[in-house]
Order: C-alpha cells, then sequence, then structure tokens
C-alpha cells in the first residue's frame, strides 16, 4: 500500500490511498479517517485497506488527481520521534574531522536522540525561520513507523512490528550542535522540524529491496538542482531497523505511530556523494583542514527522493527551499 495524508485543515488530515503511478487518489475515511486511526486498528483495517489500493490501481474505486503539494507528512503528528545513527561511515567522518576518538561500543550500540514530534512537516513545506549562522543543514534519511512495540523486543521479532516506510529531511542546525552537545544533554535547539516524504509505503511495495532490516536502494538529494548524493542506503547500515527497535524498546515500550529514523544515510565510496551538507564539509576538513562549503542559504533548494530499480519513484520528493 501507498498511503499519505491530504490536508484538509485539520491536524491529523484526511487518508489517502495513492496510485502506483502517483497520478490517482482516493479517500479512505470510510475505513480510517487518519493514519494514526489506521495504525491504532492495524490488523483490523489493513485488509480493508489493501483491498482499496488494489481497486485504485485497478481504476475501480473513485479518485482524483494527485498533488503532493496537498499533502502533509504521513503522520503530521507523532506519538514519538526518534532518530538514530546507523550509518557507521558519517560517525567516523565527524570524529575524524574534530581529531577525536571514535566513541566506545560504535560497532555494537547505536547511537539514538529523541526529537520533536508535535509539528512534523509536509514535503512541501520550506524550511523556515532559521538564522543562517546558525548553519542550515539537510539529512536524507530513510525512516519505519512502527506498530504497537513491546518493551524488551528481540531484533529477531522487530521487523514484525514494522508498519510503514518513508523518507525524512532531518533539518539540522549544525553551529548549535557542539553548545548543546557540550552540556553533555544531547541535541534539543540544533533540532528544528523534521520533514517527511509525501507517502509511507508499505514494506510489500519494496520488493527484494526491503529485505535483513534494511532498504537496498539509493537515496538521491539534489541542491539548486544539482545532484550532491546518490548513496546506497542498504549496504551500510550498520545497524538495521531491528537493531534499532531492539535498542530503543530495552526499557520501554513503544505505541503505534512512532517514527524511528536511519540517521544520514552515508558510504564510504566518495564518488556516492553525500546526504547531508556536514559530511562534504568534514571531508574538506579532512583532506584540506578547513570546510569551503557553506551551509543552506535564503533561496536554496533541496530535494530527496528514492526509486526502485527501474527507476520509478516510490515515496515522492521531498522538495524544500530555505525561507
Amino acid at each position: 500500500m501507498r498511503l499519505g495524508t491530504l490536508r484538509d485543515g485539520t491536524r491529523d488530515g484526511a487518508l489517502v490511498l495513492v496510485s502506483r503511478d502517483h497520478t490517482r487518489l482516493t479517500r479512505a475515511r470510510e475505513i480510517a479517517p487518519t493514519l494514526q486511526a489506521a495504525l491504532d486498528r492495524w490488523d483490523e483495517l489493513a485488509p480493508r485497506l489493501a483491498a482499496l489500493q488494489t481497486a485504485l490501481d485497478n481504476n475501480s474505486a473513485p479518485s482524483e488527481p494527485v498533488d503532493f503539494a496537498r499533502f502533509g507528512p504521513p503522520l503530521p503528528r507523532a506519538y514519538e520521534w526518534v532518530d538514530g545513527s546507523a550509518y557507521v561511515n558519517h560517525i567516523v567522518l565527524v570524529r575524524k574531522a574534530r581529531n577525536a576518538e571514535l566513541p566506545p561500543g560504535l560497532y555494537e550500540d547505536p547511537l539514538v536522540y529523541q526529537g520533536g514530534s508535535s509539528v512534523l512537516l509536509g514535503p512541501r513545506d520550506p524550511i523556515a525561520g532559521h538564522d543562517p549562522a546558525w548553519g542550515i543543514d539537510f539529512e536524507g534519511e530513510v525512516c519505519v513507523i512502527l506498530g504497537d512495540t513491546p518493551q524488551g523486543t528481540r531484533a529477531a521479532d522487530a521487523l514484525g512490528h514494522v508498519r510503514l516506510v518513508c523518507l525524512a529531511n532531518d533539518v539540522t542546525l549544525r553551529n548549535l550542535v557542539p553548545n548543546e552537545l557540550g552540556k553533555g544533554f544531547g541535541f534539543f535547539q540544533s533540532k528544528p522540524a523534521t520533514a517527511f516524504s509525501p507517502l509511507a509505503l508499505t514494506p510489500d511495495e519494496l520488493g527484494p529491496a526491503w529485505r535483513d532490516g534494511r532498504v537496498h536502494l539509493r537515496l538521491r538529494v539534489t541542491l539548486n538542482g544539482a545532484v550532491v548524493g546518490d548513496c546506497d542506503a542498504g549496504p551500510e547500515m550498520h545497524f538495521s531497523f531491528a537493531d534499532l527497535v531492539a535498542h530503543i524498546t530495552k526499557t520501554r515500550a513503544f505505541g503505534a505511530g512512532t517514527l524511528l529514523g536511519s540517521g544520514t544515510v552515508s558510504n564510504a565510496d566518495r564518488a556516492r556523494g553525500i546526504s547531508c551538507l556536514a559530511e562534504r564539509r568534514m571531508i574538506e576538513t579532512i583532506e584540506g583542514g578547513k570546510p569551503v562549503t557553506p551551509f543552506l542559504a535564503k533561496g536554496d533548494r533541496v530535494t530527496i527522493s528514492m526509486a526502485d530499480s527501474d527507476g520509478r519513484d516510490l515515496f515522492g520528493a521531498i522538495d524544500q527551499v530555505v525561507q
């Protein structure tokens, strides 16, 4: 299934399903008015939603044209937004650029932080209201949306709790990070609202690309129309989503509608490019002693997308302009 949320003036929007070619949508209000309502009763409602998806794809359901500018994030507000750092190459570059030692247990214990989730951004919402001196950066990520997930979930059982997959732009204000981390209490002001792709897909929509708790496809990032990243999201995701779920549930349970991110998609092969500007600046620092690439400025445009092996767009693009 390919689910999204159409903005309709309410806080949580209207749940819709979208055709494979992203040209038509059908409203799911007779099954579930919102995505959260569907997640709350997933086992009961998913078969009915799947039947409606089939009807849409067969041109036998009422439909209307798709305009992703009318879409909010799949979950306009979520119970929790937990973000990992599953790509170890990214962490290694960060530490090397600072001449810092790698954290103990880097390869055994994932890093995670908890972001704000009461206000999330849609795929066309601007990156707004930030002082350029704060170092505005994008971060291209893969995310999953969980169903009810009990405390103590094992990695072997974790993927059974994954309901949907989507993309995210985890905007980061890089120049606010050092002071916050220096306090020893984690990110807060440096992590404004995160934007999400218009569509969230059930894992079966990804076919063989969804395996071992990873999405084995490339995440494409453009900046002002130029491709800056075409990173493989699968092979170098050191901690899978199964690993991340097992980690976050060690001491508590999570409710349906929890968002869980992979962290910045990153590859050791520099020809693959970058999924955040900080990584390019790290490489410049390592190779030349100082960064050259600026962070985002007013008017800059960032897009984040992912296609399947046939080149078919999967999630719709995140397409944001800095205001």
